[in-house]
């Protein structure tokens, strides 16, 4: 199963900022490039951008879930 993993240890969002809607929902395709969220780390927001094509099955975390670095954020389907 197909995975994108936190490159930092952090804070992820899944929002741009509070108030907007997701980057990314459940069921929504994504192919490599698009930003699926943001690792907040020492008030630097860094994109993190899928690296495979698929469709998004489940987040692992949380919105503002504290995360490691190489932890699971998103698993695809396909």
């Amino acid at each position: 199963m197909p995975e994108i993993r936190s490159p930092l240890p952090g804070s992820f969002y899944r929002r741009p900022a509070p108030g907007q809607p997701p980057f990314k929902e459940i069921g929504d395709r994504v192919e490599p490039g698009d930003v699926i969220g943001l690792v907040e780390v020492m008030k630097s927001f860094n994109e993190i951008r899928a690296d495979v094509a698929g469709t998004i099955l489940s987040f692992a975390v949380e919105d503002e879930e504290p995360v490691m670095a190489g932890a699971v954020l998103v698993e695809l389907e396909g």
